[in-house]
C-alpha cells in the first residue's frame, strides 16, 4: 500500500501538478494513500458523468459551486453547496451538471482508492473525442461499470 506523507496540496495545483480532462471536465488530484483518493472537479455546463457503479469502493462528493443533479439508484436529487453527497459502494449514480451558463465544482473522494487514480490517466489519454464504447470498455478493466442507456435517452 502506498504511504501519504503529510503536507498540503495548494489550492489551483494538484498532485505532481497533474490535470485531466475527462468526459469534458477537468480532475485535479488532491491526495492518494491507497485507502482513500481526492481530486477536485470542474463540471463545464451541460456535461455529466453517466450512470455508472463503484463494485468495490464508496463514493463522496461535496458541493463547492453550483448545483449538481444526480441519479441516485433511480431516485432524482439535487445537491448544493455544503452539500455531501453519499454513494455506497455497488449503487448505480450518475452526476449531472444540466445548467447552461453555471459551471459546478466539487471535491471528490472514494474509499478505497482501488484503481481510479489508474483509470483517469486512461480515460484521460482516450482524448476528447474519445469513442464511448472505449470509455466504458477502459472502465470495466478499472472497476466501474457504466450502465446501458436508458430507453427514454
Amino acid at each position: 500500500m502506498m504511504t501519504m506523507a503529510a503536507g498540503i496540496t495548494s489550492s489551483g495545483t494538484g498532485i505532481d501538478d497533474v490535470i485531466w480532462s475527462v468526459l469534458g471536465q477537468t480532475y485535479v488530484p488532491k491526495h492518494r494513500s491507497g485507502t482513500s483518493f481526492s481530486w477536485h472537479a470542474t463540471l463545464p455546463p451541460g456535461t455529466f458523468v453517466p450512470p455508472h457503479i463503484h463494485p468495490t469502493q464508496d463514493e463522496f462528493l461535496y458541493i463547492l459551486e453550483g448545483r449538481f443533479d444526480l441519479w441516485l439508484d433511480g431516485e432524482n436529487v439535487a445537491a448544493l453547496p455544503g452539500d455531501v453527497v453519499r454513494l455506497p459502494m455497488g449503487q448505480a449514480h450518475g452526476i449531472y451538471n444540466k445548467s447552461e451558463t453555471v459551471t459546478n465544482k466539487c471535491l471528490f473522494w472514494v474509499s478505497p482508492e482501488r484503481r481510479l487514480y489508474d483509470l483517469f490517466w486512461a480515460l484521460h489519454n482516450l482524448g476528447p473525442n474519445a469513442n464511448p464504447a472505449d470509455v466504458v470498455a477502459v472502465s470495466a478493466e478499472h472497476e466501474v461499470d457504466f450502465l446501458p442507456p436508458s430507453e427514454e435517452a
